[in-house]
């Protein structure tokens, strides 16, 4: 091949590249998901297992909890979030809860007085299987703004 070709030849392929990044990644066959939604919003620790015997008692459903913690520095109102189990499908919506920068909440499973600190779904039954189980946090859009899982999937 002479040198004139090759040069033809490189000119070409170096323009077929410019074509194809320039191309709608459609077009290229490529797909192009979306970013996942970032937020501040993060499920904290869980305790699924209330300590000592699962007794059914007020005080060994509020021993079972979930944190969720607003790991920026802005506030961020909770108010139609929801926090759900995917073994019970049993959900707790948030009402008008303003979760300052750097502040966490608990979510209790029994029934108590709602703090800015603690709140309680106001169950009789427990809400988090103690062996596996995933915690699903959706924000006022249903869209899902973090999981937590333990246990064996």
């Amino acid at each position: 091949m002479s040198r004139s070709a090759r040069l033809a030849a490189v000119a070409l392929g170096s323009a077929a590249l410019t074509v194809t990044a320039a191309l709608p990644a459609a077009a290229t066959g490529a797909h192009h998901l979306p970013a996942p939604h970032r937020s501040p919003i993060v499920i904290g620790a869980v305790q699924a297992d209330s300590p000592g015997r699962d007794d059914g008692s007020n005080r060994s459903l509020n021993a079972e909890w979930v944190t969720v913690k607003n790991t920026g520095l802005r506030p961020v109102n909770l108010k139609n979030w929801t926090l759900t189990s995917k073994s019970t499908h049993k959900t707790y919506r948030f009402h008008s809860l303003r979760l300052n920068g750097r502040q966490e909440v608990r979510v209790h499973t029994g029934h108590g007085r709602d703090t800015w600190r603690d709140v309680y779904q106001d169950r009789r039954t427990y809400v988090w299987d103690n062996r596996r189980d995933t915690a699903t946090l959706r924000n006022d859009h249903h869209r899902i703004i973090d999981t937590k899982h333990w246990g064996r999937h």
